[in-house]
């Protein structure tokens, strides 16, 4: 059993913290009232937007080491809804990595919605959550931990794949704002 730490208490972290619950892995959500309670879980989900991830690894950082930090940020400029905010060979991920050398950052949740976390399933299959990282054991561990919370786990390849994720999440988001799909809906990956 795993025990996951989730910093954020919006949609995102609380529909994660059900796939872990359901799962039968232990879980904490950690908000902005907890900023003094240490990050006690051996997997750290960032379920915070892409401009909060320097405060919360100015204020945690420390507490990472040595743990598998989940990113699940979209690096989108919500002003102008027209790019993302990194590099264009770049990605949140590849920062948040950079920013945590001791940490093993893999990159996912960032292609689903809260909605289709909540529910298993986008367009009658199950949820797939896609899982970017360069370390195996640590990709192994979250696929686990989704897997047994009811959804599909998804290798995506190494961690420079999470440009390509989170040029999708964009893809997405975009959508959802111009009413194109549903925030119930989504991307499926048939097998």
């Amino acid at each position: 059993m795993a025990h996951v730490s989730i910093i954020g208490t919006g949609t995102m972290g609380t529909a994660i913290a059900g796939v872990v619950s359901k799962g039968g892995n232990t879980v904490e959500l950690l908000g902005r009232g907890n900023a003094d309670t240490p990050v006690t879980g051996d997997v750290v989900v960032l379920a915070v937007p892409h401009g909060a991830v320097a405060d919360v690894l100015a204020q945690r950082g420390d507490q990472l080491t040595g743990k598998v930090v989940v990113d699940l940020t979209n690096p989108v400029d919500f002003e102008t809804f027209d790019s993302l905010v990194v590099p264009a060979d770049g990605s949140a991920a590849a920062e948040i990595a950079a920013a945590l050398p001791r940490s093993r950052v893999v990159k996912a949740f960032n292609t689903t919605f809260a909605a289709t976390l909540v529910s298993g399933t986008v367009g009658g299959r199950p949820t797939a959550v896609l899982i970017a990282g360069d370390d195996a054991d640590a990709k192994s561990l979250l696929a686990d931990i989704v897997t047994a919370g009811g959804l599909r786990a998804v290798d995506a390849g190494s961690l420079r794949r999470a440009r390509e994720l989170e040029a999708l999440g964009f893809l997405q988001i975009s959508l959802a704002a111009a009413e194109e799909i549903a925030w119930t809906g989504g991307f499926a990956v048939a097998a």
